[in-house]
């Protein structure tokens, strides 16, 4: 099959060997693959993130920077069949997506990060049939494929436990941000605060729901907001993940805050507990969606409640794929591009 594939570090275009299903996985043709910053993080970082896996476990410890692996774990696919002995939970010819694992026939993979479960920049994937969930055939391709990062976001505003007393501060306004403020809106979480350095992703936090959006450059964002009656927020997600964003927000908020943690630091992070503990703080850590999230977020897009089609971009082909990932995280780029291979 044709796929655009990471080797070395680099992306490089061309063919691959086809998956081959055994029991319990299907082999599903992609129509569109979102592209997300993790695999553009796989081309500066790669070996240190599988560094990381094997010394303090993670899902990437298997990967091999000099084999070659298809990335791509937002995806959209329609199931062409399935390996031997299955039990074939959707039929052949209808459109799917699923949580991005494999955990059939001894397999614990990530797909799209693995030698063995190749991803959506590809012609072809493998997908756990425990996990495929069956897409409705009117809804396009590319919301679609917009599923799992938005599932990312759901996650992690449901883990903040957010009530109605609550005044939700969102930093990050990618994906993992938009998402979080779609999240607290499904709940009737209000007012929500949303901060980014960039006025484009300030302005589809608004349109995402939230009430303020905040340069934190200009406006502390921890500081009482005229806007809303001098309140302060109390409940922060954060979906940056740069080193020492943790201190920042523990000396920054208030009395018995929250701060839940969805940006993915992979640097040492050095926090004071002297100042967390002093101020009755809870850290809650975030780390992706479950099969509930998925099955929200494609019910919220399919049925209109969360509106998608302002994250999407360009639709590229394969080989355009490494000239979107090296642009994706300028400030003009689109929440998402869409890969279609």
């Amino acid at each position: 099959m044709k796929a655009a594939y990471i080797l070395d570090g680099t992306v490089h275009v061309g063919a691959v060997d086809d998956p081959v299903p055994a029991r319990g996985q299907a082999t599903v043709r992609t129509h569109s693959c979102g592209v997300c910053a993790s695999e553009a993080h796989f081309l500066h970082a790669g070996q240190n993130i599988i560094e990381l896996s094997r010394k303090h476990g993670g899902p990437y410890a298997a990967l091999d920077r000099s084999r070659p692996f298809v990335p791509g774990h937002e995806y959209v696919g329609e199931v062409i069949d399935y390996g031997p002995g299955s039990k074939r939970t959707v039929k052949p010819g209808r459109k799917v997506t699923s949580v991005p694992i494999m955990r059939q026939s001894g397999a614990h993979a990530v797909i799209g990060f693995s030698h063995d479960c190749p991803g959506g920049f590809g012609e072809y994937m493998l997908l756990d049939e425990d996990f495929i969930m069956e897409i409705p055939s009117d809804l396009d391709d590319d919301l679609a494929a917009m599923t799992e990062p938005l599932a990312v976001g759901l996650a992690h505003a449901r883990r903040g436990r957010p009530t109605q007393e609550d005044v939700a501060l969102v930093l990050g306004c990618g994906a993992i941000g938009l998402g979080v403020i779609a999240g607290l809106g499904l709940m009737g979480i209000a007012p929500i605060v949303a901060a980014d350095f960039h006025p484009q992703r300030r302005a589809l936090a608004i349109r995402m729901g939230a009430e303020i959006a905040i340069d934190p450059r200009e406006i502390s964002p921890y500081a009482p907001i005229p806007d809303l009656g001098g309140r302060h927020v109390n409940l922060v997600y954060e979906n940056v993940g740069m080193p020492g964003l943790l201190q920042q927000i523990i000396q920054s908020v208030a009395f018995d805050s929250r701060i839940v943690m969805g940006g993915y630091c992979m640097e040492a992070e050095q926090i004071l507990v002297f100042s967390a503990q002093n101020k009755r703080l809870n850290i809650q850590f975030a780390g992706g969606e479950e099969p509930q999230d998925m099955a929200l977020a494609l019910r919220s897009i399919a049925e209109g409640r969360i509106d998608v089609a302002s994250w999407l971009g360009a639709r590229i082909g394969l080989a355009d794929v490494g000239t979107a990932l090296a642009q994706m995280s300028g400030p003009l780029a689109p929440v998402r591009t869409v890969v279609d291979p």
